[in-house]
């Protein structure tokens, strides 16, 4: 019987998973593999919280692979030799595998296809695994990829989409095949102490569980702080153990304008995706260069500390990072307060905020992260570049009764009312009875001096 390897990277599941269903096609015997690679470490992912993730999505992959008469075999080391050496070992003469977009997935990709076929061994790379609509599929006259993501979404919503595809219900694995204990979530220390839990079966749960309760109310109560009303779903999406080809498939079968508002959300992740593809250096430098003179030395490094451990004196930005601190994750809102906060009103470069968020973001992912940021920076896709986002004004209207500064922010629990998000107007007797700091700086400072930094006076 023929053998072919699947290599496991950032699609951890067994539902709608092309490159599984490709190598099962045939009736072969597979090799379900994932590689521990430090050079992915190295590369910034080893963020304790994504380690966590990790382990809990490895071990619910192996157990189903066990249910359907198969396991997950676990390698250490550098991807392409791991890869070759199982191929040798189960004498494969296939590998599949899903597309990945970032610099590093390309060059791994092209490092793995000039060994394999150096060896005699096929690569087949699929798309669609890790997005709805893959990067470079639709484009506009005259350019590799979409600026603006309106007409973008208008061409993604009227690409056809395949599957979604069932799960395996058999699978056989070469006997005889080493692997290493699959790793758990208890070896890894750091980590935020309310982070989810992760795994495929975890995150079925989740989604259908919002579908049924939430959904409905997306579009309304998406940007309610307090209310909680987004999906979470974004570390299931980032490691794979969801497909967004089939959250859309279930959510257009659900129907409503709730659906259509998430499904809108889902497009933004491939709208970053051909963004970053397209232009890989944006990871790092401007997609559109502002030639910001963005503060340095000892006083903006202490700002980015007290901005970091929430502590700013605007209490709507330090629960938002508090939350982050906790879970591991934070309000799609509070991300955009918080962005706009470090790179607008204190004017400390986005990279800075996009390091630390993926430090601590289960959901971290180059693509959307760097993009968001950048968009909030002003530096990015926005057509308004120069936007800033006011925290007092965004506190009051989405968390007018400021239950979640209240719930992150525990130093303000007897401050009532909307008087939360401005502890510094209320009388001195009350403000020396909360041990909360003092803005770091007075919004229309902030305002001016990020006017003066990019030359807009």
């Amino acid at each position: 019987m023929t053998v072919s390897v699947v290599l496991f990277t950032s699609d951890l599941r067994v539902h709608d998973h092309p490159p599984l269903r490709a190598a099962l096609e045939s009736g072969r015997e597979v090799v379900p593999l994932f590689v521990r690679d430090p050079a992915v470490d190295r590369a910034g992912f080893a963020a304790p919280n994504r380690l966590a993730f990790l382990a809990d999505c490895l071990t619910d992959l192996d157990r189903s692979l066990r249910d359907r008469g198969g396991r997950l075999v676990v390698r250490t080391g550098e991807t392409v030799a791991e890869v070759c050496r199982a191929v040798r070992q189960a004498d494969a003469d296939e590998v599949h595998m899903a597309a990945g977009y970032s610099v590093f997935a390309r060059a791994r990709e092209a490092r793995l296809r000039h060994a394999l076929e150096t060896a005699g061994c096929r690569l087949y790379v699929h798309e669609t695994v890790g997005t709805v609509v893959p990067p470079g599929s639709v484009t506009p006259q005259g350019s590799d990829h979409f600026a603006v993501f309106t007409p973008y979404f208008r061409r993604w919503l009227a690409e056809p989409l395949r599957g979604p595809w069932p799960a395996p219900q058999v699978l056989r694995v070469p006997a005889g095949l080493r692997s290493e204990e699959v790793p758990g979530r208890a070896a890894v220390s750091g980590v935020s102490e309310g982070l989810a839990a992760g795994g495929e079966g975890e995150g079925r749960k989740q989604l259908q569980s919002w579908l049924s309760r939430h959904v409905d109310t997306y579009e309304e109560l998406h940007d309610d702080l307090a209310g909680d009303a987004t999906s979470k779903l974004s570390a299931h999406l980032h490691f794979g153990t969801l497909s967004a080809g089939e959250i859309v498939h279930q959510a257009r079968r659900h129907g409503g304008v709730g659906a259509a508002a998430f499904i809108r959300q889902l497009c933004w992740r491939d709208f970053h995706q051909q963004v970053l593809a397209a232009r890989p250096e944006t990871a790092r430098q401007d997609y559109r260069s502002r030639e910001d003179r963005w503060r340095r030395g000892r006083e903006a490094e202490a700002d980015l500390r007290a901005w970091q451990e929430g502590r700013t004196g605007y209490p709507i930005v330090d629960a938002a990072m508090r939350q982050l601190a906790h879970e591991g994750w934070m309000h799609n809102r509070g991300r955009l307060v918080t962005a706009s906060f470090l790179t607008k009103t204190l004017y400390i470069d986005w990279r800075a905020g996009a390091r630390h968020f993926l430090s601590l973001l289960v959901d971290g992912d180059v693509a959307n992260n760097q993009l968001n940021w950048q968009w909030m920076a002003g530096t990015g896709t926005d057509s308004r570049p120069n936007r800033v986002l006011n925290p007092v004004l965004q506190g009051r209207r989405y968390d007018p009764d400021g239950r979640y500064v209240r719930r992150w922010v525990p130093e303000l629990a007897g401050v009532e009312g909307a008087a939360v998000h401005e502890p510094w107007r209320l009388p001195e007797r009350e403000r020396a009875a909360y041990d909360y700091p003092d803005p770091l700086i007075g919004l229309q400072d902030g305002l001016a001096r990020f006017r003066a930094g990019r030359r807009l006076d």
